[in-house]
């Protein structure tokens, strides 16, 4: 058997793999999670969520690039249209990954941090009998202006948090435009 023959296959698990799990994670988990979640709660699991999140994107992007058929990575480089979704893909995926991503949760950290050294903390969330969340503020007393350092943090964190969501939709519109390619050169045929 022809090891390249195991790249079709490879290369179609791969990539639906990388496709299905970034679609699920940015419109299905993260929404899930932000509207079910306390605050806090979910902080906590999208600063553990996210760097695995990046890291699988970044491994499933390039075992993807290391299996198109008919040749594997040669076959990007002799069709020049081939890698542009890849270099995109791959650059945003590593961007998020090594620079935005960490950011972004150490800012998370940091803003955690300053509300405690400010005095104010997050509303406790309570359930009730019927499983909807109610606010209940934690401090009776809490002031009505965060500080100068919270405000920065605030800021900091919005922009490198939108550069991340950024950065995932391009990562996600680039495999979308490899698989609409990809899909347009298919010749099914069941045997």
């Amino acid at each position: 058997m022809d090891p390249r023959s195991l790249l079709a296959p490879l290369h179609l698990l791969s990539f639906s793999t990388l496709l299905g799990t970034s679609l699920y994670q940015t419109f299905v988990v993260t929404k899930i999670c932000y509207v079910s979640l306390p605050r806090s709660a979910f902080t906590t699991l999208q600063k553990r969520l996210f760097p695995v999140y990046f890291q699988g994107q970044s491994i499933l992007i390039l075992l993807t690039a290391l299996t198109i058929p008919p040749h594997g990575p040669f076959t990007l480089i002799a069709n020049k249209a081939a890698w542009i979704p890849f270099a995109v893909a791959g650059a945003t995926a590593a961007l998020n990954l090594l620079v935005y991503g960490p950011r972004t949760r150490q800012i998370m950290i940091e803003r955690i941090h300053q509300e405690t050294r400010d005095g104010r903390k997050r509303p406790v969330v309570a359930a009730d009998k019927n499983d909807s969340a109610t606010e209940t503020p934690s401090t009776p007393s809490t002031p009505s202006e965060p500080s100068a350092e919270m405000q920065r943090l605030h800021r900091s964190f919005s922009r490198n948090h939108a550069m991340s969501i950024h950065l995932n939709l391009l990562s996600l519109s680039a495999m979308l435009w490899w698989g609409w390619r990809l899909a347009s050169s298919l010749h099914l045929e069941l045997k």
